[in-house]
């Protein structure tokens, strides 16, 4: 059944949001919401993709806010340095931090097809970036006095992936380093994981198990009967950036429909 539109809420009037890997994918998505909620100025991380993170940043300026591209291999911890720094100087401060950039060994089918080249990389990315990412953005948040990171996880740590054990052992180890930066943080700066089932991006739709009926199986067992496509969760991932979540530090947020039941 087709979502009704709303209205897009205003929960950024004024501020300044940062989303890494935000040339394509979610994070192109997670940074056109920020623009469309009153974002006073996007800054649009990418490593590679120049040209999808231009395209961003003309979506974000379409919807009323500066784009301010920012380019960085989140692997080296000196560049993410440096990425913070421009993002702080080019933006005049950081309110809010989205860090989208993770690798999820997306062409691998299966465990034995695991290689030690591919778990370097994952948890280089997931766990080493991300990291450098949360300490280089939030000690400088602390100096301005304020500002949110939201880090995107996954689902996948409430099952474990067969699939990619490297994948589900990266984002629950980024559990370890929220917590950790929340208490760190705290109470100046927030520090929380927003975690998507699956999402029909591009890239997922693409994948041979997805189109070979992986889609169809996950869609019938989930209780909402849909995958979702990026859009469609980009408010929800910003939430936790919102004043509305002005109370949550070191939190694990799930949004996949039903399909985990996760709780008590």
């Amino acid at each position: 059944m087709p979502l009704t539109p709303v209205p897009i809420p205003r929960r950024f009037e004024g501020r300044t949001v940062v989303v890494t890997g935000s040339g394509t994918g979610f994070g192109a998505e997670i940074a056109v919401r920020a623009a469309e909620e009153g974002a006073r100025a996007v800054g649009v991380h990418y490593r590679s993709s120049k040209e999808g993170a231009q395209r961003t940043a003309e979506r974000v300026r379409a919807a009323g806010a500066e784009a301010v591209l920012l380019q960085a291999d989140i692997v080296e911890w000196a560049q993410v340095a440096a990425l913070a720094e421009a993002a702080f100087d080019g933006l005049g401060g950081v309110d809010a931090l989205i860090n989208n950039v993770g690798d999820v060994a997306r062409d691998q089918m299966s465990w034995r097809d695991i290689t030690e080249e591919s778990i370097d990389h994952v948890l280089a990315v997931d766990i080493k970036g991300t990291m450098a990412c949360i300490h280089e953005f939030g000690k400088r948040m602390l100096d301005q006095g304020h500002g949110a990171i939201v880090n995107i996880g996954s689902t996948v740590i409430v099952r474990g992936s067969p699939r990619a054990p490297q994948y589900a052992a990266a984002k629950y180890g980024l559990l370890g380093a929220t917590k950790s930066y929340a208490h760190a943080f705290a109470p100046t700066v927030r520090v929380n994981v927003f975690a998507p089932g699956f999402i029909e991006t591009e890239a997922t739709l693409a994948r041979e198990d997805w189109r070979s009926g992986r889609g169809d199986q996950l869609r019938s067992l989930t209780p909402l009967r849909r995958i979702p496509g990026p859009a469609e969760l980009a408010g929800t991932a910003l939430f936790l950036a919102t004043d509305d979540a002005s109370h949550m530090t070191g939190g694990y947020m799930v949004a996949d429909g039903g399909y985990n039941m996760v709780g008590a």
